[in-house]
């Protein structure tokens, strides 16, 4: 089967939340602090979708992961401890959860290409997105995907560690 990458509807928030709580019990389970603090949560999903920025990736008619997209839309990246690449428009990501069916099969990096192409479908040519210093999952998805380490930005008065991709304008 192929993937496919389309807005999330708000139908379909019981099979998100369900994804985003296998990982928040994910990262529990790995020791982490990351999602610990009810966020995020089916109404921050419900959001995401109400604006248009909740994104699923789909294989048929399963949901194999959720983000929400925005575009020029995070303020805490202008306050960041550090330099990011670029300072032109920018596409940022959050709340990449993948199904728990799906884990180990690289539908994180698939998502992302995806995000990159949204980016380049908006004439955009730099990504950003952030995670906690001990995913290291996520970590090493950016460094494979060739994103930049620019820096720290905080979050619920947490540190993340931020990254930027600067995406070639055409691909061919």
């Amino acid at each position: 089967m192929e993937y496919q990458f389309r807005k999330a509807e708000i139908t379909e928030i019981p099979q998100i939340w369900d994804i985003l709580q296998s990982a928040i019990k994910r990262r529990k389970e790995d020791g982490s602090d990351q999602w610990q603090d009810g966020y995020p949560n089916p109404e921050v999903v419900k959001k995401d979708i109400e604006k248009e920025a909740g994104f699923v990736l789909t294989e048929g008619e399963n949901i194999v992961g959720y983000c929400s997209i925005l575009i020029n839309d995070e303020p805490e990246y202008a306050k960041i401890e550090g330099n990011w690449l670029t300072n032109d428009d920018f596409v940022v990501f959050h709340r990449v959860a993948i199904s728990e069916q799906y884990l180990g099969k690289g539908c994180a990096k698939i998502m992302m290409g995806f995000i990159e192409d949204f980016a380049r479908k908006n004439n955009i040519y730099s990504v950003k997105a952030d995670t906690n210093f001990d995913n290291f999952a996520m970590k090493n998805i950016f460094e494979k995907l060739g994103y930049e380490f620019c820096g720290h930005v905080y979050f619920r008065g947490g540190q993340r560690k931020a990254y930027e991709k600067v995406l070639q304008k055409s691909k061919i």
